[in-house]
Formats: structure tokens, sequence, C-alpha cells
């Protein structure tokens, strides 16, 4: 599918204003992001190699690691200039999680480490998860990744803003509706529950579906650290917030704490689909 189908919001986000690859090699709570993804999905990936479809992969920062860890990777992503990055990764090209070019049963893995994020309407994400299931093989794994619902009212409250009128009024919308509009900053967004992203996955025909928080309970104090005059967040804050993450694991309630969500789910083999 083309640029053209793509949100505004979106296509202006990514393609002109935010470099996803920066974000979560240089921000505290990016890096953070980028190393719990890669704990959380090294527990369940098949031993290498294994072919990796990386849908909305952007620039190839997780392909980039895949990759060295043996793994033979695609890339799909809708921004041509993310692609353009990332053919020095992995094979790449340009196309839409909700249509898929690849075969059914074609791939070990499919990950989604974006695509729910921009897609409010329930018939997309249903697609966009569908499509990962036909393409990858029985008893392979989908792992896709969402924003918490919450997200927004820990965030605004580590930029100190929360409380004036502006942000009160679009943080409440987002509670409320479960969407951004992408009318300024940020692009057209959706924000997931956790029940609800597992219910999707599992809507999909994926079985044995789990949720966790990436980043965990206490990342908005090391974000919040960020923003403060001086060098920032200490490693030792950001240590204990990592392990507060994986302490937070056994307990679904803390799941509305983190940052995004990331879930994980298998196709069923041959004959129980």
């Amino acid at each position: 599918m083309s640029n053209l189908e793509l949100a505004p919001s979106v296509m202006r986000y990514y393609g002109e204003m935010k470099n996803e690859d920066s974000r979560l090699r240089s921000s505290a709570d990016g890096r953070m992001e980028l190393a719990r993804t890669q704990e959380l999905l090294r527990r369940f990936l098949p031993s290498p190699p294994a072919r990796v479809l990386d849908v909305g992969g952007a620039t190839g920062i997780h392909a980039e690691w895949l990759t060295k860890d043996g793994y033979e990777v695609t890339l799909v992503d809708p921004v041509a200039h993310h692609v353009e990055t990332a053919s020095a990764v992995c094979s790449a090209y340009v196309g839409d999680a909700r249509g898929l070019r690849e075969p059914d049963n074609s791939f070990d893995v499919v990950q989604l480490l974006g695509p729910l994020y921009h897609l409010p309407d329930a018939d997309d994400r249903q697609t966009a998860l569908s499509e990962a299931h036909r393409v990858v093989k029985p008893g392979g794994l989908i792992a896709a990744a969402a924003i918490n619902r919450y997200a927004s009212l820990f965030e605004h409250v580590s930029y100190a803003h929360l409380h004036t009128d502006v942000m009160r009024d679009s943080v409440s919308k987002i509670l409320e509706t479960a969407v951004y509009d992408g009318a300024r900053g940020f692009a057209l967004a959706y924000f997931h529950r956790a029940e609800e992203l597992a219910a999707e996955l599992t809507a999909s025909g994926l079985t044995d579906v789990q949720v966790f928080g990436i980043e965990g309970p206490a990342w908005s104090l090391v974000k919040a650290a960020e923003q403060q005059p001086g060098e920032g967040p200490t490693e030792e804050l950001i240590a204990s917030a990592m392990e507060a993450a994986r302490m937070a694991e056994p307990y679904p309630e803390l799941l509305a704490a983190s940052s995004h969500l990331l879930a994980v789910g298998r196709s069923p083999v041959a004959g129980t689909r």
C-alpha cells in the first residue's frame, strides 16, 4: 500500500518530524523501551537462523539486533526514507501492515512493533493482525506492540505541564476515547488497554497470548529526571526502573502504568487453527 493511504499526520510525523531511531537510542525512556523489547522478544524467539518479518520496522533498529543475533530479517514500512535507511541492514521494502505481499506461512516470526499505534479503527487493527497471522508459519510467533491507554497521563506529568488547560483537555480526551487526533505534535494514534490488546490477538486466531509492560511502572520517573536541569537520570535509576519492569510482570494490574505494551501469541499448529 502507498504512502497516500497513511493518515497525513502519521506521514508528517515520521516522514518530516520524528527520528524513531534516535528516540530509541538517545532518550532514557527510549533506551529502556529498546532494551526491554529485546529482552522480552528473546524469551520467545526461535533459535536462529529463522525468518523474521519486521512490519512497520522503521529504519531497522530492531532488524539490526535481530540480524546480529543471526536471524534472516525482512522489513516492511510505509515510509520510503525509513526503507532506504533500513536497506543497509536487511532486505526492506515499502508496504503496509494491512496488505502484506508475502505468501502464506512464510515466516517463523512476524513482529508489529508500531503499526497498531496508528490504526484507530478496530477493523484496520484486526486486518493487520490477520495479515500477520496469514504469513506466519503454523506454530510461529507474532509479537505486537501498543501504546498503553494511560501513557499520556504519565508522560505529561513528566513534562510538568499536565496541569495546563491545553494538556489537561488533550489527555482527558485520550483517556475518554483512546484516540489522539494528531492535531499537533504526535500523529494520529490509538491507545490500548492490556486486556483489549490480548483480545485482539486472540480474535485474530492466535493462542497462548501474553501481554507485558515494556518499560514497567517506573519509566515516567526516569523520563521526569531527564527533563530536569543537570545530567539527567543516573544509571542506577535506570537500572532500578528496568528491574521494576521485570518485577511487575506477574501483576497484571501494573500493566496500566507502562508506556508501551508487548503482546505475544502463536499461530496454532496445522489442524487446530
